[in-house]
Protein backbone atom coordinates (compact mmCIF):
# COMPACT_ATOMS: atom_id res chain seq x y z
CA UNK A 1 0.00 0.00 0.00
CA UNK A 2 1.37 3.43 -0.95
CA UNK A 3 1.87 6.31 1.46
CA UNK A 4 -1.10 8.18 -0.02
CA UNK A 5 -3.30 5.11 0.25
CA UNK A 6 -2.32 4.61 3.89
CA UNK A 7 -2.90 8.25 4.74
CA UNK A 8 -6.27 8.18 2.98
CA UNK A 9 -7.31 5.12 4.95
CA UNK A 10 -6.31 6.75 8.26
CA UNK A 11 -8.27 9.90 7.46
CA UNK A 12 -11.34 7.91 6.44
CA UNK A 13 -11.17 5.77 9.58
CA UNK A 14 -10.82 8.78 11.86
CA UNK A 15 -13.59 10.66 10.06
CA UNK A 16 -15.84 7.62 10.47
CA UNK A 17 -15.01 7.48 14.17
CA UNK A 18 -16.10 11.08 14.63
CA UNK A 19 -19.22 10.56 12.51
CA UNK A 20 -20.22 7.60 14.68
CA UNK A 21 -20.45 9.87 17.72
CA UNK A 22 -23.50 11.62 16.29
CA UNK A 23 -25.69 8.59 16.96
CA UNK A 24 -24.33 8.32 20.51
CA UNK A 25 -25.44 11.79 21.58
CA UNK A 26 -28.20 11.34 24.11
CA UNK A 27 -29.54 12.53 27.43
CA UNK A 28 -26.17 11.96 29.06
CA UNK A 29 -24.61 14.65 26.86
CA UNK A 30 -27.43 17.07 27.66
CA UNK A 31 -27.04 16.25 31.35
CA UNK A 32 -23.32 17.05 31.16
CA UNK A 33 -24.02 20.43 29.57
CA UNK A 34 -26.65 21.29 32.20
CA UNK A 35 -24.32 20.17 34.96
CA UNK A 36 -21.61 22.57 33.83
CA UNK A 37 -24.06 25.40 33.14
CA UNK A 38 -25.46 25.18 36.67
CA UNK A 39 -22.04 24.91 38.30
CA UNK A 40 -20.79 27.89 40.29
CA UNK A 41 -17.22 26.64 40.00
CA UNK A 42 -14.88 25.70 37.18
CA UNK A 43 -14.44 22.75 34.88
CA UNK A 44 -11.47 20.57 35.82
CA UNK A 45 -10.28 18.27 33.05
CA UNK A 46 -8.02 15.33 33.71
CA UNK A 47 -6.56 12.41 31.82
CA UNK A 48 -3.39 10.36 31.57
CA UNK A 49 -1.11 9.87 28.57
CA UNK A 50 -2.75 10.61 25.21
CA UNK A 51 -6.09 11.14 26.95
CA UNK A 52 -4.34 13.75 29.06
CA UNK A 53 -3.25 15.63 25.95
CA UNK A 54 -6.85 15.66 24.74
CA UNK A 55 -8.14 16.82 28.13
CA UNK A 56 -5.57 19.62 28.19
CA UNK A 57 -6.65 20.83 24.74
CA UNK A 58 -10.35 20.76 25.62
CA UNK A 59 -9.61 22.71 28.80
CA UNK A 60 -7.88 25.36 26.71
CA UNK A 61 -10.81 25.50 24.28
CA UNK A 62 -13.32 25.91 27.08
CA UNK A 63 -11.27 28.58 28.82
CA UNK A 64 -10.97 30.61 25.63
CA UNK A 65 -14.69 30.40 24.86
CA UNK A 66 -16.19 31.55 28.14
CA UNK A 67 -16.14 28.43 30.33
CA UNK A 68 -13.52 28.70 33.12
CA UNK A 69 -11.51 25.51 32.92
CA UNK A 70 -8.08 24.07 33.68
CA UNK A 71 -6.19 20.80 33.34
CA UNK A 72 -5.29 18.68 36.36
CA UNK A 73 -2.67 15.96 35.92
CA UNK A 74 -4.04 12.90 37.78
CA UNK A 75 -0.60 11.75 38.95
CA UNK A 76 0.04 15.19 40.43
CA UNK A 77 -3.48 15.15 41.84
CA UNK A 78 -2.71 12.37 44.31
CA UNK A 79 0.32 14.35 45.50
CA UNK A 80 -1.52 17.50 46.49
CA UNK A 81 -2.94 19.10 43.33
CA UNK A 82 -6.43 17.86 44.21
CA UNK A 83 -6.42 20.86 46.53
CA UNK A 84 -7.29 22.93 43.45
CA UNK A 85 -10.65 21.15 43.15
CA UNK A 86 -13.71 22.37 45.07
CA UNK A 87 -17.20 21.01 45.61
CA UNK A 88 -18.55 23.68 43.24
CA UNK A 89 -16.49 22.37 40.31
CA UNK A 90 -17.25 19.83 37.61
CA UNK A 91 -14.54 17.30 36.78
CA UNK A 92 -14.32 15.80 33.30
CA UNK A 93 -12.17 12.66 33.29
CA UNK A 94 -10.85 11.22 30.02
CA UNK A 95 -9.95 7.55 29.79
CA UNK A 96 -10.52 5.36 26.76
CA UNK A 97 -10.49 2.16 28.80
CA UNK A 98 -12.19 3.71 31.80
CA UNK A 99 -9.71 1.77 33.91
CA UNK A 100 -6.71 4.12 33.92
CA UNK A 101 -5.13 3.57 37.34
CA UNK A 102 -4.09 7.20 37.88
CA UNK A 103 -7.69 8.31 37.27
CA UNK A 104 -9.19 5.62 39.49
CA UNK A 105 -6.76 6.55 42.27
CA UNK A 106 -8.22 10.06 42.55
CA UNK A 107 -11.86 8.94 42.53
CA UNK A 108 -12.13 8.40 46.32
CA UNK A 109 -10.79 11.89 46.99
CA UNK A 110 -13.09 13.42 44.39
CA UNK A 111 -16.03 11.70 46.08
CA UNK A 112 -15.05 13.30 49.37
CA UNK A 113 -14.43 16.75 47.88
CA UNK A 114 -17.79 16.64 46.15
CA UNK A 115 -17.53 17.92 42.55
CA UNK A 116 -19.76 16.46 39.85
CA UNK A 117 -17.96 13.95 37.63
CA UNK A 118 -18.32 13.52 33.87
CA UNK A 119 -16.58 10.52 32.32
CA UNK A 120 -15.49 10.52 28.69
CA UNK A 121 -14.77 6.88 27.98
CA UNK A 122 -14.54 4.29 25.26
CA UNK A 123 -16.21 1.67 27.47
CA UNK A 124 -19.44 2.70 29.18
CA UNK A 125 -19.39 -0.30 31.56
CA UNK A 126 -15.97 0.62 32.97
CA UNK A 127 -15.15 1.50 36.57
CA UNK A 128 -14.80 5.20 35.75
CA UNK A 129 -18.16 5.28 33.96
CA UNK A 130 -19.91 3.54 36.84
CA UNK A 131 -18.66 6.18 39.26
CA UNK A 132 -19.58 9.19 37.13
CA UNK A 133 -22.63 11.46 37.29
CA UNK A 134 -22.75 11.61 33.49
CA UNK A 135 -21.09 9.37 30.91
CA UNK A 136 -20.10 10.46 27.40
CA UNK A 137 -19.49 7.54 25.06
CA UNK A 138 -16.42 8.20 22.88
CA UNK A 139 -15.92 4.58 21.90
CA UNK A 140 -14.74 3.67 18.40
CA UNK A 141 -14.78 0.40 16.48
CA UNK A 142 -11.06 0.44 15.70
CA UNK A 143 -7.94 2.54 15.83
CA UNK A 144 -6.60 3.92 12.56
CA UNK A 145 -3.13 2.36 12.69
CA UNK A 146 -2.47 -0.95 10.94
CA UNK A 147 -1.99 -2.75 14.27
CA UNK A 148 -5.14 -1.29 15.80
CA UNK A 149 -3.21 -0.36 18.92
CA UNK A 150 -2.06 3.29 18.80
CA UNK A 151 -4.50 5.90 20.16
CA UNK A 152 -5.61 7.47 16.87
CA UNK A 153 -9.32 7.21 16.09
CA UNK A 154 -10.14 7.08 19.79
CA UNK A 155 -8.27 10.30 20.64
CA UNK A 156 -9.71 12.07 17.60
CA UNK A 157 -13.22 11.08 18.67
CA UNK A 158 -12.60 12.14 22.25
CA UNK A 159 -11.30 15.51 21.09
CA UNK A 160 -14.29 16.09 18.82
CA UNK A 161 -16.67 15.22 21.63
CA UNK A 162 -14.91 17.70 23.90
CA UNK A 163 -15.13 20.39 21.24
CA UNK A 164 -18.86 19.71 20.86
CA UNK A 165 -19.27 20.12 24.60
CA UNK A 166 -17.29 23.37 24.61
CA UNK A 167 -19.29 24.84 21.73
CA UNK A 168 -22.62 23.95 23.34
CA UNK A 169 -21.51 25.71 26.52
CA UNK A 170 -20.26 28.66 24.48
CA UNK A 171 -23.61 29.10 22.77
CA UNK A 172 -25.61 28.57 25.96
CA UNK A 173 -23.62 31.39 27.55
CA UNK A 174 -24.11 33.69 24.52
CA UNK A 175 -20.37 34.06 24.09
CA UNK A 176 -19.82 36.86 21.56
CA UNK A 177 -17.04 37.79 19.16
CA UNK A 178 -16.20 40.77 21.38
CA UNK A 179 -15.68 38.50 24.37
CA UNK A 180 -13.58 36.15 22.24
CA UNK A 181 -11.36 39.08 21.26
CA UNK A 182 -10.87 40.04 24.91
CA UNK A 183 -9.50 36.55 25.59
CA UNK A 184 -7.27 36.68 22.47
CA UNK A 185 -5.77 40.19 22.43
CA UNK A 186 -2.30 39.17 21.26
CA UNK A 187 -3.04 37.06 18.22
CA UNK A 188 -4.33 37.75 14.75
CA UNK A 189 -7.86 36.84 15.84
CA UNK A 190 -7.82 39.53 18.50
CA UNK A 191 -6.46 42.06 16.06
CA UNK A 192 -9.19 41.25 13.58
CA UNK A 193 -11.84 41.69 16.22
CA UNK A 194 -10.46 44.60 18.23
CA UNK A 195 -8.21 46.81 16.12
CA UNK A 196 -9.94 49.77 14.49
CA UNK A 197 -8.87 52.07 11.67
CA UNK A 198 -8.33 54.80 14.28
CA UNK A 199 -5.51 52.74 15.79
CA UNK A 200 -3.50 52.45 12.57
CA UNK A 201 -4.38 55.50 10.45
CA UNK A 202 -2.10 58.47 9.80
CA UNK A 203 -3.71 61.59 11.24
CA UNK A 204 -2.90 65.18 12.18
CA UNK A 205 0.42 66.28 10.74
CA UNK A 206 0.94 62.82 9.23
CA UNK A 207 -2.26 62.98 7.19
CA UNK A 208 -1.41 63.94 3.58
CA UNK A 209 -3.97 66.56 2.48
CA UNK A 210 -3.95 69.45 0.01
CA UNK A 211 -6.50 72.10 -0.90
CA UNK A 212 -8.46 71.65 -4.11
CA UNK A 213 -6.86 74.75 -5.67
CA UNK A 214 -3.35 73.27 -5.40
CA UNK A 215 -1.41 72.13 -8.45
CA UNK A 216 -0.21 68.60 -9.12
CA UNK A 217 3.30 69.79 -8.26
CA UNK A 218 2.15 71.02 -4.84
CA UNK A 219 0.36 67.75 -4.17
CA UNK A 220 3.43 65.78 -5.23
CA UNK A 221 5.56 67.58 -2.62
CA UNK A 222 3.04 66.68 0.11
CA UNK A 223 2.78 63.10 -1.10
CA UNK A 224 6.58 62.71 -1.05
CA UNK A 225 6.97 64.23 2.42
CA UNK A 226 4.30 62.02 4.01
CA UNK A 227 5.48 58.84 2.27
CA UNK A 228 2.08 57.18 1.78
CA UNK A 229 1.96 57.34 -2.01
CA UNK A 230 -1.28 59.32 -2.02
CA UNK A 231 -2.78 62.64 -1.01
CA UNK A 232 -6.35 63.56 -0.08
CA UNK A 233 -7.81 66.58 -1.84
CA UNK A 234 -10.12 68.69 0.34
CA UNK A 235 -12.27 71.80 -0.06
CA UNK A 236 -12.29 74.87 2.18
CA UNK A 237 -14.48 73.07 4.74
CA UNK A 238 -12.05 70.15 4.96
CA UNK A 239 -14.38 67.74 3.16
CA UNK A 240 -12.78 65.10 0.98
CA UNK A 241 -13.46 65.69 -2.71
CA UNK A 242 -10.79 63.53 -4.32
CA UNK A 243 -7.66 61.40 -4.06
CA UNK A 244 -4.43 61.56 -6.04
CA UNK A 245 -2.03 58.61 -5.92
CA UNK A 246 1.48 58.00 -7.17
CA UNK A 247 -0.11 55.92 -9.92
CA UNK A 248 -1.95 59.03 -11.12
CA UNK A 249 1.37 60.90 -11.13
CA UNK A 250 3.15 58.22 -13.18
CA UNK A 251 0.38 58.11 -15.73
CA UNK A 252 0.27 61.91 -15.89
CA UNK A 253 4.00 62.28 -16.45
CA UNK A 254 3.61 60.28 -19.62
CA UNK A 255 1.85 63.34 -21.02
CA UNK A 256 4.89 65.54 -20.43
CA UNK A 257 6.39 67.80 -17.75
CA UNK A 258 3.58 70.34 -18.10
CA UNK A 259 1.46 67.81 -16.21
CA UNK A 260 2.89 69.17 -12.96
CA UNK A 261 1.20 72.53 -13.48
CA UNK A 262 -2.31 71.27 -14.19
CA UNK A 263 -5.16 71.56 -11.72
CA UNK A 264 -5.71 68.65 -9.33
CA UNK A 265 -9.31 68.24 -10.42
CA UNK A 266 -8.04 67.13 -13.83
CA UNK A 267 -6.12 64.14 -12.49
CA UNK A 268 -7.54 63.15 -9.10
CA UNK A 269 -10.04 60.36 -8.52
CA UNK A 270 -13.32 61.97 -7.56
CA UNK A 271 -15.50 60.31 -4.91
CA UNK A 272 -12.82 57.78 -3.90
CA UNK A 273 -13.55 54.78 -1.69
CA UNK A 274 -13.30 55.85 1.95
CA UNK A 275 -13.63 54.39 5.44
CA UNK A 276 -14.43 55.82 8.88
CA UNK A 277 -12.12 55.62 11.87
CA UNK A 278 -14.45 53.44 13.94
CA UNK A 279 -14.51 50.60 11.41
CA UNK A 280 -12.36 47.53 11.98
CA UNK A 281 -8.86 47.54 10.52
CA UNK A 282 -9.66 44.11 9.07
CA UNK A 283 -12.51 45.71 7.10
CA UNK A 284 -10.10 48.25 5.64
CA UNK A 285 -7.80 45.45 4.52
CA UNK A 286 -10.71 43.56 2.99
CA UNK A 287 -11.78 46.64 1.02
CA UNK A 288 -8.26 47.20 -0.30
CA UNK A 289 -7.60 43.60 -1.29
CA UNK A 290 -10.96 43.08 -2.96
CA UNK A 291 -11.18 46.34 -4.88
CA UNK A 292 -11.97 45.85 -8.56
CA UNK A 293 -10.47 45.78 -11.09
CA UNK A 294 -7.24 46.02 -9.05
CA UNK A 295 -6.40 46.02 -5.32
CA UNK A 296 -5.59 49.41 -3.79
CA UNK A 297 -3.02 50.35 -1.14
CA UNK A 298 -4.54 53.39 0.60
CA UNK A 299 -7.90 54.47 1.98
CA UNK A 300 -8.78 58.03 3.00
CA UNK A 301 -10.43 58.17 6.42
CA UNK A 302 -13.38 60.52 6.86
CA UNK A 303 -15.64 61.52 9.75
CA UNK A 304 -19.43 61.47 9.76
CA UNK A 305 -19.47 64.83 7.94
CA UNK A 306 -17.13 63.67 5.19
CA UNK A 307 -14.10 65.59 6.42
CA UNK A 308 -10.72 64.00 5.71
CA UNK A 309 -9.33 62.99 9.11
CA UNK A 310 -6.66 60.49 8.13
CA UNK A 311 -5.32 57.89 5.76
CA UNK A 312 -4.60 54.19 6.23
CA UNK A 313 -1.99 52.33 4.17
CA UNK A 314 -1.99 48.60 3.57
CA UNK A 315 1.57 48.22 4.91
CA UNK A 316 0.45 49.61 8.28
CA UNK A 317 -2.17 46.88 8.50
CA UNK A 318 0.35 44.18 7.57
CA UNK A 319 2.81 45.42 10.17
CA UNK A 320 0.12 45.15 12.84
CA UNK A 321 -0.63 41.57 11.86
CA UNK A 322 -4.09 42.29 10.46
CA UNK A 323 -4.37 39.48 7.89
Amino acid sequence: MSVIETASRVLRDEAAAVESLVNKLDGQFEKAVRMIDKSKGRVVLTGMGKSGHIARKVAATMASTGTPAFFLHPAEGIHGDLGMVTSEDVVIAYSNSGETMEILNILPSLKRIGPKLIAVVGKTNSTLAKNADAVLDAGVEKEADSLGLAPTSSTTAALALGDALAVCLMENRHFTADKFAIFHPGGSLGKKLLMTVEMVMHKGEDNPVVQEKASVKDALFVMTSKGLGAVSVINAEGSLIGLMTDGDVRRGLERGTDFLTVHLSDVMTQEPIVITSGRLAAEALHIMENHKPHPITVLPVVDENGRATGMVHITDLMKQGVV
